[in-house]
């Protein structure tokens, strides 16, 4: 009897092992992950901008880990490099070691499969659907091509990718809504505007290979929205440019505006393209045609309310894939 007792007690305790085993292993295997995927910059000060995606991101969603990829080599190298630049890290001790240490999407969504996170959202913080996002796209499907002998070897359980702010082609959602939200977020730069008695006037960076056109359209868009305001958009590289900006502005008869980079962050372009005092920038030109510069530099990530059009985006493209986050 005490025998059957003893065999039935270890059998009770395997199982319960077996079971908290188990439930440790589908524990793992269900682990979450964000990925956003940003191009980057260089300037510790325009961090801030990428930050604060980050951190909103991360109070939406506080049980799930929010990793940050930069998209740009270049970017990349140049905070590898002050890793042991013990000037440039005495200067900046509010660097996060993520920074120092940032990767591409590809390596970062890498890492996280190695850490046991299976199921993985990339949501990019660019603008629109152009070379970067397509680039984004191509790591993704290529991924998701991977198929193992074994299913239970396979990567991923969802690895996905979330739209761009102003939305991308596709019935399944409309961009021209996501262009309207992306529109609302941007009141305080309107306001600014109408207190100064000014033009707004946004710098974006453009495309050489895609189709700028997006700029024009979201142009109009903010134009319906705040009709009050006059509002012009132009790009660093393609259409509308600086040219067709000033040629605009100047025939409206506009001697005041406020400039603002269309950018995530307030990096390099934004600085110099725009802000800077070199003859080539944005600013200059303006002066040049007897127009009184205002410039506002900081990126769009920076404002709350554009950093929570990733979050619901994030949302939509978890639902959408069965992801409970």
């Amino acid at each position: 009897m005490m025998k059957r007792l003893r065999v039935s007690f270890v059998t009770v305790i395997l199982s319960l092992m077996l079971a908290a085993s188990s439930f440790a292993m589908g524990q793992q295997e269900d682990k979450k992950a964000i990925v956003l995927a940003c191009f980057g910059t260089s300037y510790p000060s325009a961090l801030v901008a990428i930050t604060n995606i980050q951190k909103q991101v991360r109070n939406a969603f506080p049980g799930v880990k929010v990793q940050v990829a930069f998209t740009s080599n270049i970017i990349r190298k140049i905070w590898h490099e002050r890793q042991n630049d013990q000037e440039f890290l005495a200067k900046h001790k509010e660097i996060p070691k993520e920074i120092l240490y940032v990767k591409g999407p590809m390596a970062t969504i890498a890492d996280l499969q190695d850490e046991g996170y299976m199921s993985i959202i990339v949501q990019p913080t660019f603008l629109y659907n152009g070379e970067e996002y397509s680039d984004l796209c191509e790591y993704v499907r290529g991924l998701n091509h991977i198929k193992t002998i074994k299913a239970k070897y396979m990567p991923f359980k969802k690895l996905v990718l979330g739209r761009p702010v102003l939305g991308e082609n596709g019935f399944e959602y409309d961009y021209h809504k996501d262009m309207e939200t992306a529109a609302k977020t941007l009141h305080a730069d309107v306001d600014l505007a109408g207190k100064d008695g000014a033009a707004l006037v946004y710098m974006g960076h453009g495309n050489e290979f895609y189709s700028t056109g997006v700029y024009a359209e979201f142009q109009q868009v903010m134009r319906n929205e705040y009709p009050g305001t006059q509002i012009y958009i132009g790009t660093v590289e393609g259409f509308p440019s600086l040219d067709d900006v000033l040629l605009f502005v100047r025939h409206a008869g506009v001697k005041k505006v406020i400039l603002k980079p269309l950018m995530i962050v307030a990096g390099d372009h934004a600085r110099n393209d725009m802000a800077g005092n070199e003859d080539d920038s944005w600013k200059s030109a303006f002066e040049r045609a007897g127009i009184r510069v205002i410039c506002d530099v900081h990126g769009l990530g920076e404002n709350n309310e554009w950093a929570e059009i990733y979050v619901q985006h994030i949302k939509d493209v978890a639902r959408d894939n069965h992801i409970e986050l």
